[in-house]
């Protein structure tokens, strides 16, 4: 059956006259699963049972089960969702003085690789669809009882390699009817799939992008991305600087600093020199270890040594607030897991 959840509000009313009905009733329905957050169409109340009942018959609500919920000391919960079918998601929910953010997968598995990644190794499975990516706000939601405020697709996968899916996804959030997180709310992450930053920039989202950048040189990212062979970081900052001149909007740029690999005063000074009169933010990520990973965390001196330097030298740079490590919640350690581990 087709998940309802699939279809932005304009695509609903199309598909309603398949089943022989008129297309307003698709506010309504928006209306009962965006905002009052059912589960069911049974509870759809103001729809007639002969509609409930064709609903029920031609489409699923795709409500997760949540298979495990973990619970940091600082807040963060990271839930372990049943997809449906037969595989699993992580999403994690996190506390800022500015609201709840919600940090969802747009993947099951990842092919991108990143060698400071937990999903590093795990085999690819399919593309999320729109309605599961929203579906793991609602489900945080319901669990809560709380509403999410900010979103970033920085959980498992490549939001760029799901690049329609995501889209559609983006567009449901972002509706009034639907759930009406503002799109300055959204942060969409990528490694560095640069004809898709070409194509993010004609779409005309308020959202943010994020670059996944971690190293200033060919060989040293390379090494630590492998999506950088296809996409080197001539081509990649080419389509970062094409992305501001067309939105005139600025580039959050994500820094994994690893010890005595990326992290020294030389890395700092190539960095300044990569990004030098771009509009852009620079994300400091102290790195997180995971199972069998290479690369271990930056000491705390070397951490705001490097961020003192770039800003000194008019680059933006904040360190990213570590959440939910206690957990396996923190950047880089969400992996897909299967119904059986």
């Amino acid at each position: 059956m087709k998940n309802i959840k699939d279809f932005n509000l304009e695509e609903l009313k199309e598909e309603l006259k398949t089943i022989g009905e008129r297309p307003y009733r698709a506010e309504q329905i928006f209306q009962w699963i965006y905002v009052e957050k059912v589960k069911s169409f049974e509870e759809m109340t103001n729809l007639s049972l002969d509609l409930r009942k064709r609903l029920e018959e031609n489409y699923t609500m795709c409500n997760y089960r949540i298979l495990r919920k973990l619970e940091s000391v600082d807040g963060t919960k990271k839930y372990l969702f049943d997809v449906l079918d037969g595989n699993a998601i992580e999403t994690v929910l996190m506390e800022y003085h500015h609201g709840k953010t919600i940090c969802v997968s747009s993947q099951i598995g990842c092919k991108m690789g990143c060698k400071f990644c937990a999903s590093t190794g795990i085999p690819f499975v399919r593309n999320l669809t729109p309605g599961e990516i929203v579906e793991q706000i609602l489900a945080v939601e319901q669990d809560t009882n709380s509403q999410i405020s900010n979103v970033v697709f920085m959980g498992i996968g490549e939001p760029f390699d799901n690049y329609e899916n995501v889209m559609k996804a983006i567009k449901i959030m972002n509706h009034q009817k639907g759930l009406n997180i503002g799109a300055r709310h959204i942060s969409v992450s990528t490694s560095g799939v640069v004809p898709r930053i070409y194509d993010f920039a004609k779409e005309g989202f308020q959202c943010t992008l994020s670059i996944s950048l971690h190293a200033t040189s060919n060989e040293k990212r390379s090494s630590m991305m492998p999506v950088n062979r296809k996409y080197p970081i001539e081509g990649l900052m080419k389509a970062c600087q094409e992305y501001i001149r067309l939105t005139n909007k600025r580039i959050s740029f994500e820094y994994a600093l690893a010890k005595e690999n990326n992290d020294n005063l030389e890395d700092a000074k190539a960095l300044v020199k990569l990004l030098k009169g771009m509009l852009c933010h620079v994300n400091l990520i102290p790195i997180n270890k995971i199972e069998n990973g290479i690369y271990t965390k930056s000491t705390n001196e070397n951490i705001m040594k490097f961020r003192d330097y770039l800003n000194e030298n008019g680059i933006v740079a904040t360190i990213r607030r570590e959440l939910g490590s206690d957990i396996d919640a923190a950047c880089g350690q969400l992996r897909r897991k299967n119904l059986a581990e």
